[in-house]
């Protein structure tokens, strides 16, 4: 297990390509859903990125661990595939029956403000610090100022307080597994990303056919979007994000998580001609303050500083 976290210029690369794969999922997603139900999405995009990391993992030998994990080790590394897609898709797509779109978003950009005091007590190298905890607390903000007052209203369900808390498991779902993941022994990148992804693709694919009773039959528009969405949003950024998480720690790999609603109202502007809130550039300008605020050590490394 590594000692502390690494930083560097393609950690940060990474971590923005995630942010903008992940905003730009939301639209592609929109467009998959008009022929196909939201469960057996889920599992046919986590499905073929399993499929498809699983040839490219046999054609690299199956190597994992550099040796034999024992029984913890691979309990763990059922619980990160549970907790890194399905469950979590689960508890979202119940909960957000109940909940306004704008609590949902807020719940996702909380999994950084969950990671920081669990990384604290049980990931070397990533103590707690005012300066990292005010950062984090900014960037919180910008969050809530792009997506509004709405993040806060009621929806007037029924089950919305546990509505709520399953969007709120949800997130603590991603925060846990990231933490999980980074305290792993030393394991290839590739393998243990195809192992996440085929664990959660046994769990997501009887989940869908119970809830949803058998796969409907999508047309070839829907076909062609399934497999870019596990391609891309799936098994690339998948890769993407156990190397973040291994190299520089899940608590900057929770950065991620204040990028992509700016990258969904961005792209949602460019390609769908959605009006701009107004809170954009205010959102923007706290969410930049916070990241440079949390992140000031790794940028005075990142540019030759001491």
């Amino acid at each position: 297990m590594s000692t502390g976290p690494n930083i560097t210029a393609a950690s940060w690369l990474m971590v923005s390509i995630l942010g903008l794969t992940w905003g730009a999922t939301f639209l592609v997603t929109e467009v998959a859903l008009e022929g196909m139900t939201p469960f057996w999405l889920a599992a046919g995009r986590i499905g073929f990125a399993a499929i498809l990391m699983t040839v490219i993992w046999y054609g690299l030998g199956f190597r994992l661990f550099t040796e034999k994990p024992d029984s913890a080790t691979q309990m763990n590394m059922f619980v990160i595939g549970a907790l890194s897609s399905a469950v979590p898709f689960i508890l979202l797509a119940w909960g957000q029956q109940y909940v306004t779109a704008g609590f949902a978003g807020v719940s996702m950009a909380a999994v950084a403000l969950i990671v920081l005091p669990l990384a604290h007590f049980l990931v070397p190298g990533e103590k707690l610090t005012w300066r990292k905890s005010i950062g984090f607390l900014i960037g919180f903000v910008g969050v809530c100022v792009l997506i509004g007052g709405q993040a806060f209203e009621s929806s007037g369900a029924g089950l919305e307080t546990p509505g709520r808390a399953a969007c709120l498991a949800a997130a603590s779902c991603y925060a846990v597994s990231s933490i999980l993941m980074r305290r792993l022994p030393p394991v290839d990148a590739i393998g243990l990303s195809t192992v996440l992804l085929l664990v959660g693709a046994a769990i997501v694919v009887p989940a869908a056919w119970v809830v949803e009773g058998p796969p409907p039959l999508p047309d070839a528009k829907t076909l062609w979007v399934i497999s870019f969405l596990g391609l891309v949003p799936t098994a690339a950024a998948n890769l993407l994000r156990v190397m973040v998480v291994r190299t520089a720690g899940p608590v900057f790999m929770s950065l991620v998580n204040y990028q992509v609603p700016i990258w969904s109202v961005v792209l949602g502007a460019w390609l769908l001609n959605e009006p701009l809130p107004l809170s954009l550039l205010w959102a923007m300008v706290l969410i930049l303050t916070g990241v440079g605020l949390s992140q000031y050590g790794a940028i005075r490394r990142l540019f030759g500083q001491r």
